[in-house]
């Protein structure tokens, strides 16, 4: 049956919105093959530093999600997309002038400030135009705008490097900045009504609409900095030259799920859905520890990859539909927050588990951490009313 018109999702609004993300997606996949490159071969660092250079991104947009979601909830989501994508163009064509790795690590942090920006701010807006039935159908939609430009950026930033050089990069990524906050502008300008005083006085670090849900997904997505670190190390004891196709697997699998099965996280509920999640990337998780051939690791990334497809539109109408609609954006950054953590951690905690063993035992234990989030997820089921776990 289609849906009433009140549950009607893909509107002019929704499309601007998607098609913004999906520009500043472009622009930061660009940087992802050229500035380890830059670093190593025109500032002349080493392994650390290009660790740093990479990294220096996800420290500042961790530390401010949770200051930018208390500023999309008091000044609306509009204007972290269009501060966001400004700040992060900026900050990319300061790229440009780096010539020592202080200076690039100072653009980098302030590109940060941007990610943090353009992330909450549309991630909140796609959630206020999204029908309460239809919210995990409309984060599907989202993060393949995300994923999108992800897979699109790097091959248009290796285009950029050998065709006209690095610095060519930067300009193309700084100028699909821009374009996302030109397409931003069509956005809707309403912010939550909220009595203002209750907003000062509910100022906090972190919402806790988002607790439980943040660290079932931090559980559960340290598997992804594992999965992303140590795959390529993986495939030489499996008799595979590379690791492309893997990741091309993975990639396209996630893609296709949320591409033609968005509604599947709505239509099973948050509690089933995420739990579905975490049984496939668990089980595909301690399959590719166990099972340690070249077949098996193509079989258990698809179900790894099953798993990943739907953790995230599951888990996150939980924090939308927990949080006061006033205090949204908020809820958002903490719960984002927790992935950048994972990602931050997950590589360091599984890399002491691989130089104790091997990279396959990485991936039995991100498989037993996934375990754990669900059952976490579990007890997190016990405490929402029935109704809700039975319809979401």
């Amino acid at each position: 049956m289609p849906p009433a018109p009140d549950e009607r999702l893909i509107t002019p609004a929704f499309v601007r919105i998607t098609g913004s993300a999906l520009a500043y997606f472009i622009a930061i996949g660009v940087l992802a093959p050229v500035l380890p490159r830059y670093v190593e071969d025109v500032l002349h660092g080493g392994g650390t530093a290009v660790g740093i250079a990479v990294g220096a991104f996800a420290v500042s947009a961790a530390a401010l999600r949770p200051l930018v979601g208390r500023i999309g909830d008091a000044r609306g989501r509009r204007i972290l997309v269009l501060g966001g994508g400004t700040i992060a163009g900026l900050s990319v064509l300061g790229y440009a002038a780096a010539d020592n790795l202080g200076w690039l690590l100072a653009m980098r942090l302030l590109t940060g400030v941007g990610e943090a920006a353009m992330f909450v701010g549309a991630a909140t807006a796609v959630q206020d135009l999204a029908p309460t039935s239809r919210r995990g159908e409309a984060t599907s939609y989202f993060s393949v705008a995300v994923y999108g430009g992800l897979a699109i950026g790097p091959l248009v930033g290796e285009a950029c490097r050998t065709q006209w050089g690095v610095r060519s990069a930067w300009y193309v990524s700084a100028g699909m900045c821009f374009v996302a906050v030109l397409v931003g502008l069509g956005m809707p300008a309403a912010r939550p009504a909220a009595d203002r005083t209750q907003l000062v006085g509910k100022r906090r670090f972190l919402h806790p609409a988002a607790l439980r849900p943040g660290v079932i997904l931090a559980l559960s997505t340290t598997a992804f900095a594992g999965f992303s670190a140590f795959v390529p190390l993986y495939v030489k004891q499996v008799g595979l030259d590379s690791s492309g196709l893997i990741f091309a697997e993975y990639a396209v699998a996630v893609l296709l799920v949320r591409i033609f099965a968005a509604r599947l996280p709505d239509r099973l509920g948050s509690i089933r859905g995420a739990s579905l999640a975490m049984v496939l990337q668990s089980t595909g998780l301690l399959a590719m520890c166990g099972w340690n051939t070249s077949t098996g690791l193509y079989v258990s990334t698809f179900v790894y990859s099953m798993g990943v497809s739907l953790l995230y539109p599951s888990l996150f109408p939980l924090v939308v539909d927990a949080a006061p609609e006033a205090e949204r954006s908020q809820a958002i950054a903490t719960f984002t927050l927790f992935f950048d953590v994972s990602q931050g951690l997950g590589a360091f905690v599984l890399g002491i588990v691989v130089s104790l063993s091997s990279e396959r035992w990485a991936f039995g234990a991100a498989g037993l951490l996934s375990l754990a989030g669900l059952a976490l997820l579990r007890t997190t089921a016990q405490r929402v009313a029935p109704n809700y776990t039975a319809t979401r």
